[in-house]
């Protein structure tokens, strides 16, 4: 009789934490709920997976028939901030823009000065020679942001 074969093993992964319990886990620090208007912005930030306006999180939301007021996304976006999920991006003066930061890759922006247009954009080498820095001084990155300026001339 053969004995059967050793298992495999499991693969090597990383398992990050769901974005709703750490944001629940940074409301019940300040002794807040985590409302189903609160978990509604947070699942739309995550569907739009790009830069984002508080303008376009309630267009969004009302496109699906969602009624959310423009002072609880504020609220809620400065809540997202503070727990580190979202980041504030300094595009303008103008309009506050936002990007889903928290457990992806970096994602750098390249910003046309003449229209406004914000593209993200990937730079492989940029996060090469940032690993390579941070290795030589004993550190390990732990995210970067680059936002280039452009015009057409």
């Amino acid at each position: 009789m053969t004995s059967p074969p050793p298992p495999t093993p499991a693969p090597a992964f990383h398992i990050t934490e769901p974005l709703c319990a750490v944001f629940r886990r940074h409301l019940k620090g300040l002794n807040q709920k985590y409302t189903p208007e609160r978990a509604k912005i947070l699942d739309t930030l995550i569907e739009v997976d790009d830069v984002f306006q508080a303008e376009q999180i309630q267009s969004t939301l009302h496109e699906s028939g969602y009624r959310v007021s423009k002072a609880t996304i504020y609220r809620t976006i400065k809540l997202l901030q503070d727990a580190g999920i979202i980041q504030q991006v300094l595009v303008d003066a103008e309009q506050s823009h936002y990007v889903l930061a928290y457990g992806k890759t970096p994602r750098d922006l390249l910003v046309n000065a003449d229209t406004g247009e914000i593209t993200m954009i990937n730079i492989p080498e940029l996060e090469a020679i940032r690993d390579r820095v941070c290795a030589e001084k004993g550190l390990k990155a732990q995210g970067h942001r680059l936002l280039i300026y452009a015009t057409g001339e």
